[in-house]
């Protein structure tokens, strides 16, 4: 399974981005997917997790602000971002855990809130 992260970028902070992961590859029929990030100094934290389902589940630091959704069709998640502020500066990456429960990471994506 490969993963490709995109949609990174510099953002100003109150505002938005959408991140992309698309899976390709030998794909489960039921994967979960996840968004980590990492911040300068920082350990890989969770931000949000969506089943193939669609239950959710959420860091507390983003709950209210950050939105994971996917499109099974296209075997690609997003992240859906507003509101942003400095502190969700980070490297962002995705993960797919097959049915299987093997795991795959993308190359992640870089997320700066700066005015």
């Amino acid at each position: 399974v490969q993963l490709q992260a995109s949609g990174g970028g510099l953002v100003q902070p109150g505002g938005s981005l959408r991140l992309a992961c698309a899976a390709s590859g030998s794909i489960a029929a039921f994967d979960t997917r996840d968004w980590y990030r990492q911040a300068p100094g920082k350990q890989r934290e969770l931000v949000a997790t969506i089943t193939h389902a669609g239950s959710t589940v959420y860091a507390d630091s983003v709950k209210g602000r950050f939105t994971i959704s996917r499109d099974n069709a296209r075997s690609t998640v997003y992240l859906q971002m507003n509101s942003l502020t400095p502190e969700d500066t980070a490297v962002y990456y995705c993960r797919y855990t097959g049915s299987d429960e093997r795991k795959y990471w993308g190359q992640g994506t870089q997320v700066t809130v700066s005015s």
